[in-house]
C-alpha cells in the first residue's frame, strides 16, 4: 500500500491542477461578462428562479443557490471522502505524517483571522467576516504549481496539499460552527436519525452505494431545512459510506469510498468548482475604493500576508524546535509554497456568502479575495520560479 502513495499523490495533483486550470479561466470568464456590456445578463442569470421553495429561510432557489447550497454539497462530500481516506490510510495516517501540516494550516488559519480582527473587528457589522481568509483553495493553488512543473519539488506540493486538507476541515467546522442560522428542532433530529440509519447500515455491511446516496439526497433535505448550511451534509454523508479493510488495509478496488471518490473527482474539478466560480467570481471594478475599506483590507492582507507569515513562521519554528523533520526543499521553496497558501478562492467566496447578505459588502469581499488571492498567486510563483533558477536558499 506504502508503494501505491506516490502515484497516487501525482493522480490527485494532477487532477486538482487540471480543475485549478479550468478555475482560472471560468473566473477570468466571469470577471470579463461582469465588466462588459454583458454584466446585467450575467446578474440575471445568476438570479434566474426555479420557483421551488424548498426552505421558508432562503425562499425560491435560485441559479446560484442551486449551485452553492445543491452542487457545493457534493463538492463537500469530496472533501469528506478525501480527509476520511487521508486520515485511514494517506498522508494524515499517522501523527508523525500530521504533525507539520497540522501545526502549519493552525497558524496559517490563526494569523489571517487576527490580522482580519485587528483591521475590520472595531465594526460589530464586519466581525462575522473574520473566517474569509482563513482557507486554502487547493484546486488554485496547485493549478498554479502545475504551471511551475518541476520548478516546485515534490515535497512543496505534499506540504501545500496536506496543509489545504486540514484547512478544508478547519473550514466546514468553521461554517457549522459559526455560520449557522436559527435551528429547526425537527429537522435536525431527521439528521440525526438518517445519520444512525447510514451509520447503522453501514456497520450492518451493506455496501451497496446507491443506498447511502438516497440517504444522502434525505440528509441534504433535512439539512437545509434545519438552519445549518446544506452543504455541511455532504460531509456528514462521506462519514457514513463504508471503508472496507483487507488484512487491516483499505481495499481501494472495492471499497464504495474509493468508487465514489473516484467518481466524484472529474465533476468536481471540471463543472461543479467551475461553476461555483462563475456564478460567485464575476465583480465589477467601476468601484475600486472598496479595496481601501477596513473589510477590503481586512480580507486581503488576511490572505496575502496572515497565510505566508502563519504558516512560513509555523514551518521554521517547528523545525528549528526539532518538532518536526525539515520537508525536502530549501526554505525559499518552503516559502514560496507558504506564499500559494494565501489563494483563498473558492472558500473564501463561500465563506464570504454566508458572511454577508448585502450587495456592497460582498462586492468588496469578492474584490478582496481575488486581490489577495492573485497577489498570492503571483509572488508564490514568482518565489519558486527565482528559488529554482538561484538554487540558493537559507538552509540550515
Amino acid at each position: 500500500m506504502i508503494a501505491k502513495r506516490p502515484s497516487a499523490l501525482r493522480q490527485f495533483i494532477k487532477s486538482e491542477a487540471s480543475g485549478g486550470i479550468v478555475l482560472m479561466a471560468v473566473a477570468a470568464l466571469a470577471l470579463v461578462m461582469a465588466n462588459s456590456p454583458m454584466g446585467d445578463t450575467y446578474a440575471s442569470l445568476k438570479s434566474l428562479s426555479s420557483g421551488l421553495v424548498l426552505s421558508d429561510k432562503l425562499g425560491p432557489m435560485t441559479v446560484k443557490l442551486w449551485i452553492n447550497d445543491g452542487l457545493m454539497a457534493i463538492f463537500f462530500l469530496l472533501v469528506g471522502l478525501e480527509v476520511k481516506r487521508e486520515f485511514s490510510d494517506g498522508r494524515l495516517a499517522s501523527w508523525q505524517d500530521r504533525r507539520l501540516p497540522m501545526i502549519a494550516a493552525m497558524a496559517g488559519l490563526a494569523l489571517p483571522a487576527m490580522i482580519y480582527l485587528l483591521i475590520a473587528g472595531g465594526d460589530p457589522t464586519l466581525i462575522q467576516g473574520w473566517a474569509i481568509p482563513a482557507a486554502t483553495d487547493i484546486a488554485f493553488a496547485v493549478g498554479v504549481l502545475a504551471l511551475l512543473g518541476s520548478r516546485a519539488p515534490p515535497a512543496i506540493k505534499l506540504l501545500l496539499v496536506t496543509i489545504a486538507i486540514i484547512d478544508d476541515i478547519a473550514a466546514v467546522s468553521i461554517i457549522a460552527l459559526f455560520y449557522t442560522a436559527k435551528l429547526n428542532l425537527g429537522a435536525l433530529v431527521s439528521m440525526g436519525l438518517l445519520l444512525a440509519l447510514g451509520a447503522s447500515l453501514n456497520y450492518a455491511g451493506v455496501k451497496r452505494l446507491w443506498i447511502y446516496l438516497l440517504l444522502g439526497v434525505a440528509l441534504w433535505l433535512a439539512t437545509l431545512m434545519s438552519g445549518i448550511h446544506a452543504t455541511i451534509a455532504g460531509v456528514l454523508l462521506a462519514m457514513i459510506i463504508p471503508f472496507n479493510r483487507s488484512k487491516g488495509r483499505p481495499d481501494a478496488v472495492t471499497s464504495p469510498l474509493h468508487i465514489l471518490e473516484n467518481a466524484l473527482h472529474k465533476p468536481v474539478a471540471f463543472a461543479i468548482v467551475p461553476l461555483f466560480g462563475f456564478v460567485n467570481a464575476g465583480v465589477a471594478f467601476n468601484d475600486l475604493n472598496g479595496l481601501a475599506t477596513p473589510l477590503g483590507l481586512a480580507i486581503a492582507l488576511g490572505l496575502f500576508l496572515g497565510k505566508q507569515l502563519g504558516i512560513f513562521s509555523a514551518v521554521y519554528l517547528a523545525v528549528r524546535l526539532r518538532l518536526c523533520p525539515k520537508p525536502a526543499a530549501t526554505w525559499t521553496q518552503i516559502y514560496g509554497m507558504s506564499v500559494l497558501c494565501g489563494i483563498g478562492f473558492t472558500m473564501s467566496l463561500f465563506i464570504g456568502d454566508l458572511a454577508f447578505s448585502d450587495a456592497a459588502n460582498l462586492n468588496i469581499v469578492k474584490q478582496a479575495v481575488l486581490a489577495g488571492s492573485v497577489a498570492s498567486a503571483i509572488v508564490g510563483y514568482i518565489v519558486l520560479v527565482w528559488a529554482d533558477n538561484s538554487r540558493s536558499g537559507i538552509d540550515g
